[in-house]
This record gives C-alpha cells, structure tokens and sequence, in this order.
C-alpha cells in the first residue's frame, strides 16, 4: 500500500511537471527591454555611405535602409538599396535578441557577396553604442571578419562604423553609413 501510495504520488508529480513544461512551451515569448533596443532603428532611413579604399578617397554614395520590427516586436527586418561604384545594390538582414547567448544576433545578405553572414553583439545603454562582429563571405567568396559599431546619436540619427583587421593586424575602417530616419 504504501508503495502504491509513493508511485502515485511520484507519476502525479511527474504529470505535473509534464503539464507545467507543455504549458510553459506553448507561451509565445514576448518583447522585452532588449528587444526596446532593436525598434530605435525602425522606420524609414536616409543613408549616406563612405567606402574607405586603401591610398584613395572614399566612395561615397546614397542608399536608403527600410526597418520593420517583425515576428511579434520580436525582430528587426531591414531592406537596404542603393549604389556602390554605379552598380544597383540590395541588402536584406535580420535581428534580434537571443537570450540564451544574451547577446544580439542577425544575418546578412545582400547583391555583392554569395552566402549569408552571421552576426552577434553588444548594446552599451550609457553610451547609446551597439558594438557587434560579423562572419561572412566577401564579394569573392572568401569568408572574412568584420566589426561593425553603431552610435545612436538621437532618435533620428545614427552612425554605423565597419571596420576589418589590416595585414598589420590592426582595425582599419572599411565602411561608414551616416543614417537620418525619415519624417
């Protein structure tokens, strides 16, 4: 009797436990502070981009990057077109928070390179920076490391840095888009 008594008690616990972790599973994640960061880019953005070639003036051209937050306040979706040296150029990416890693993590694609590019960081609320590193092929298919800081200068106005380690080893700049959010 009292066996019977500890195996019932022990298969409701573990039915229990079972109905708390289904129930716990089928609950949609929602948007928290993290995902507060992500949305201070949607919107419609005005860019200006400054390609830095080595022993040249940089190219400078136009684009324009569209951003919809997405999956429930869950992501960041951006649409970027423009220019680079007269050729049309697309990029597609995708953002958000990964609170396993508790990092920020996307993906790249875009007219110029042949695969996808993976990426994680860093959001810095006092210096209204996000500082992340990316991993992807160039446009020759070589896969390359980048960092990419973005400073949040006010709520229609930020600046993305991109930067890739030299010969020497040391960070050169690569890429600068000036960003003014649209009314």
């Amino acid at each position: 009797m009292k066996v019977q008594i500890l195996e019932r008690a022990c298969l409701s616990g573990a039915l229990g436990l079972a109905l708390a972790t289904t129930a716990a599973a089928q609950q949609p994640p929602t948007p928290g502070p993290e995902h507060k960061v992500l949305a201070m880019e949607a919107g419609t953005w005005d860019a200006t981009v400054e390609m830095f070639m080595p022993g040249a003036p940089p190219m400078t051209s136009k684009g324009t990057e569209t951003n919809t937050m997405g999956c429930g306040g869950l992501c960041l979706i951006s649409d970027f077109k423009g220019e680079f040296g007269g050729m049309p150029f697309h990029g597609h990416g995708t953002s958000t928070w990964d609170p396993n890693k508790k990092k920020y993590v996307g993906t790249w694609i875009d007219s110029m390179s042949s695969g996808l590019s993976l990426s994680e960081g860093t959001y810095d609320a006092a210096a209204k920076k996000a500082t992340s590193t990316m991993e992807g092929p160039d446009p020759t298919g070589k896969i390359v490391k980048s960092k990419t800081v973005v400073e949040y200068k006010d709520d229609n106005t930020r600046v993305m840095s991109m930067f890739m380690t030299g010969p020497d080893g040391k960070e050169v700049p690569t890429m600068k888009i000036s960003y003014t959010k649209k009314p």
